[in-house]
């Protein structure tokens, strides 16, 4: 095999005496290896738009359920304004979750069958759509109207699901091994603009309806508090997430496959060569014939959960499956906070009582509290992250993340008496801000980028899809099981149609028991800073208890 350099700083590390496996193809030794370029940070764009997206279409709904219930659950004559029942609030709330959980798997394992490329672009075509249809939800009767959105939110969720695993894949086997971690991470960062822009497009929706179409608040006039022209807010608020998506897909179409599918996985190492000759602007000369010297390595054959993959990868995948399931039930249990949160909030004037707004300001008030915590603690995480990742690991960022929110959880819960006190409030806000700061610089992120980085080409994005999805039902048992766990034992003081629960505090001790066990299991999980997918993987034959030896890339 030749390879022909044309990159001054690349053909300098090769002359200083790079070394490769034996049989580890030289175009993804130039992957590899290759300067930061410009094409690093076009695919972190391009694939981060779509978590951009991602996190929009997920938790804008959070802004606008208030305003459901006031338009579509109002009771003449109540003191308080209307709001969705516990059931109607947990299936708009999270089938989008359910959602993304079966596309996580579907086009995870789609991605490995038929290249990331080409999967790509169905995701966001769906999440497009869906985006649309969802703020056009119709019908006669209110259930009708939110069985037709949670319907439409469902199939988001499956376009969300199938960005996870092939975003996470395509980022690792196009970044170069030194930075790739900060790559993986950027792209995932995109989840915390995302969720700013929901709450400042909600915020200028919002403020332009209320100025076009004032009205009384609920305290003063229960039935016009709530203008007809409401039922376009949270419609526009929701429709605007197709537009980031759709306007990613060109780029998306353009993208080359990447070079290790098409080596790896489909054996074309001529195409491989050419799309990467094209992106490092390398000249790339392919020798077939270490391909097929792959391709016929017996001990390379093995299936997904097969007994050998098991054997190598089993433990790394229960690793991976285990601590993002884990996290994402911490993570999406702040549902649990909110009342104490914006209580707190309140008490500085942010959010005052629901019947002293009209429905338009309390979405307005909603998007400002949300986009101020995003702001303060959930952006500042995810950039932490990107900044460390490749300095001190995953594996000290993922064990660090969890043992903090393992100490905050567990400040919040015992003394939890103390917090509830009106002075003391403020306080709360910031354990909770720092927990979630610790989750975003931690967990939260490396249960993303490992998965794409730790197993081989041919099971890569189903591997990422499987832990994804079991994240994604922790986050369903995070946002609903505990948020019904967390009701009173006494009937009297739960919420309007919950049952009774163990209490908060109870509730708060077995989520720090349960970022505990995280710590645990992030000891399964391998530490991948600084070297290659193949090295990582065994790919290259380095974990096989074999010794191909190394060779010297010539230079010509």
């Amino acid at each position: 095999m030749v390879l022909k350099v044309t990159n001054i700083n690349l053909m300098m590390k090769l002359q200083r005496g790079l070394k490769m496996p034996g049989d580890q193809l030289q175009v993804l030794n130039a992957l590899d290896v290759a300067k930061t370029q410009w094409y690093h940070f076009t695919a972190i764009v391009i694939a981060g738009m779509g978590f951009f997206t991602d996190a929009y279409d997920l938790f804008c709904i959070s802004l606008v359920t208030k305003l459901l219930g006031r338009i579509y659950y109002h009771v003449p004559g109540s003191l308080e304004p209307g709001s969705l029942p516990p059931n109607v609030a947990a299936a708009v709330n999270g089938v989008a979750f359910c959602g993304t959980l079966t596309g996580q798997l579907f086009f995870g394992w789609l991605g490995d069958k038929l290249g990331r490329k080409k999967v790509y672009g169905m995701t966001l075509m769906v999440m497009v759509i869906c985006s649309v249809a969802s703020g056009l939800s119709f019908g006669h009767k209110p259930k009708s109207v939110l069985a037709t959105l949670c319907f439409f939110r469902f199939w988001l969720g499956v376009g969300i699901g199938g960005d996870y695993p092939l975003s996470a894949t395509i980022m690792s086997e196009y970044a170069n091994k030194k930075t790739r971690g900060a790559f993986i991470a950027a792209v995932f960062a995109m989840q915390g603009f995302g969720i700013m822009a929901g709450g400042v497009f909600a915020i200028i929706i919002s403020a332009v309806f209320e100025a076009k179409f004032p009205a009384p608040t609920y305290a003063e006039d229960a039935l016009r508090s709530t203008v007809p022209q409401a039922d376009f807010v949270w419609r526009i608020i929701l429709m605007f997430g197709a537009l980031p998506a759709a306007m990613t897909y060109y780029s998306r179409s353009k993208m080359p496959e990447t070079a290790r599918y098409t080596a790896l996985v489909a054996k074309d190492a001529k195409q491989a060569a050419s799309d990467m000759a094209r992106v490092l602007q390398v000249e790339v000369e392919s020798d077939q014939r270490i391909v097929e010297e792959i391709s016929n390595e017996k001990s390379k054959e093995f299936s997904l959960f097969s007994k050998e993959f098991m054997k190598r990868h089993g433990l790394h995948l229960l690793g991976t499956t285990s601590t993002w399931f884990l996290l994402d039930i911490a993570f999406y249990s702040q549902n649990l906070f909110q009342k104490d949160i914006f209580s707190a909030i309140g008490a500085i004037g942010w959010i005052p009582p629901a019947q002293t707004m009209n429905a338009i300001q309390e979405v307005f008030k909603i998007a400002r509290a949300q986009t101020l915590i995003a702001l303060c603690s959930t952006v500042p995480g995810y950039w932490f992250t990107v900044a460390f990742i490749d300095v001190i690991g995953r594996f000290a960022i993922q064990l660090m993340g969890f043992s903090f929110m393992t100490v905050f959880m567990f400040a919040l819960a015992i003394p939890y008496n103390h917090w509830t006190h009106k002075e003391n409030r403020i306080g709360f806000v910031v354990m909770y801000s720092l927990t979630f700061f610790f989750a975003n610089f931690g967990p939260n992120v490396t249960t993303f980028v490992v998965p794409a980085e730790i197993f081989p080409a041919r099971f890569r994005s189903t591997c990422h899809g499987i832990s994804a999805a079991s994240g994604k039902l922790g986050a369903i048992v995070g946002a609903f099981g505990f948020l019904y766990l967390a009701q009173s034992p006494d009937k009297n003081k739960t919420s309007a149609g919950y049952p009774p629960g163990i209490g908060v505090r109870n509730s708060l001790i077995m989520l720090g028991v349960v970022n505990f066990l995280g710590i645990l299991f992030t000891f399964l999980v391998p530490e991948a800073k600084g070297k290659s997918l193949e090295e990582i993987s065994g790919e290259n034959g380095e974990n096989e208890n074999t010794n191909n030896g190394n060779r010297t890339v010539p230079i010509v």
